[in-house]
């Protein structure tokens, strides 16, 4: 590999392009989903574990916080705070999520509990708030540039979940709609701040890697969510 660094767009077509090549909408689990082959358990399964994930999001985004002295940056970053957590009790993400997780027939308490995430789920969440912990802050943001390809998978699911599950009722779609625009928005807010914060190839090359880590921990989701409707794992 050469140490000269990526022009900034052969950096974002690299990024773009492990990251697509890894992501999980191409998990057979997640193709069933979208081709409307999943039970009602396993559906079910799904959100409840998820759910994990989600919370750990607001986690990992208040310690890219911390590792910022510049209040521009934390001000551009802290919207993804409240976008999750909501500026009020009943607001935001999590709450969307717990509205989804009723519409598919779960008690939102025993989902807000997590105490049925599986032990594979919670580990590779939790790995990933390691590992934005551990890392650089410009590392630690390409984490999240899984924010790519977020709009374009949530237009599909959304059209899916309508077509193959009408029991699931529409209020209850209501975080796959907001993330249609947001993630957008919050991709390339992170991009042009990875670009600008990455001038050595050693760098871009760890941001790639964290952003590969990251499809990974998406990957293992869905494994172990497969997993455990067919009996393998508990």
């Amino acid at each position: 590999m050469s140490d000269t660094a990526l022009a900034p767009e052969a950096f974002v077509e690299r990024l773009r392009g492990e990251g697509a090549r890894r992501y999980h909408d191409a998990h057979p689990f997640h193709r069933r989903m979208h081709e409307g082959t999943l039970s009602r358990p396993e559906l079910q399964q799904w959100v409840l574990n998820r759910y994990y994930y989600q919370t750990r999001i607001p986690i990992k985004d208040a310690l890219i916080l911390a590792k910022s002295e510049d209040p521009a940056f934390r001000r551009v970053w802290v919207h993804r705070l409240l976008d999750h957590d909501g500026d009020q009790p009943g607001a935001g993400g999590l709450a969307q999520w717990l509205k989804l997780a009723e519409a598919v027939g779960l008690d939102p308490a025993e989902v807000a509990s997590c105490r049925g995430v599986l032990l594979g789920v919670r580990f590779a969440c939790d790995a990933y708030v390691t590992l934005v912990r551990e890392s650089p802050l410009v590392v630690a943001v390409a984490s999240s540039l899984t924010e790519f390809f977020a709009p374009d998978l949530m237009s599909r699911r959304i059209e899916a979940w309508e077509k193959h599950y009408p029991w699931v009722a529409a209020a209850g779609l209501g975080y796959f709609r907001a993330r249609v625009t947001r993630a957008r928005h919050d991709s390339e807010e992170a991009v042009a701040f990875v670009v600008a914060n990455a001038p050595t190839r050693a760098l871009q090359e760890a941001c790639v890697s964290a952003l590969i880590r990251k499809t990974e921990v998406l990957w293992h989701l869905l494994d172990c969510v497969q997993a455990a409707h067919s009996g393998r794992a508990g």
